[in-house]
């Protein structure tokens, strides 16, 4: 988690750390990280600049390994840490949901991802998105409007900031 610097704009909230990221403590230190700095357009150096971008995940450890892929968030962090963690986040204008975790957690509109992501720009405060990992590429190749509409959409609001 990287949500120390009450000057942050941006808030990116996503899953809970995979192996690698658990290992190495540094978020998004994996593919899902470089294809989500990619979407963002933005170096490492400034996707780790606490001044610009905080992170918290939905669950602060990692999960441990499921059947397809890790487990779920643990369900207690979230409603412990967050508002906690919120409170010391005074200038977020935007937070991106990654994930149907995250999504599930903040937005309460019962559209499925897909369609969340969809009308991604719909939201004020909110972007959602699809998560990044190299395991969502059929879902990508499905929904080619995402790299067509919703990555210039997200990259224009992260601009606007």
């Amino acid at each position: 988690m990287r949500a120390d610097n009450p000057s942050a704009r941006v808030l990116i909230i996503g899953q809970a750390p995979g192996t690698k990221v658990h290992a190495s403590g540094i978020p998004w230190d994996d593919k899902s990280g470089e294809r989500l700095r990619d979407w963002m357009q933005m170096s490492s150096e400034s996707f780790y600049d606490t001044s610009k971008i905080a992170i918290m995940p939905m669950g602060f450890c990692y999960p441990g390994r499921g059947k397809s892929g890790d487990n779920p968030p643990r369900p207690e962090c979230a409603p412990l840490w967050h508002k906690r963690v919120l409170e010391t986040l005074p200038n977020i204008e935007l937070t991106l949901l990654i994930g149907q975790y995250a999504q599930n957690a903040y937005l309460d509109d019962r559209l499925s991802l897909t369609e969340r992501v969809r009308q991604a720009d719909t939201y004020d405060a909110f972007f959602p998105l699809v998560h990044p990992s190299p395991r969502n590429g059929i879902w990508l190749k499905k929904h080619p409007w995402f790299e067509a509409e919703t990555v210039p959409a997200l990259r224009a609001r992260l601009a606007g900031l």
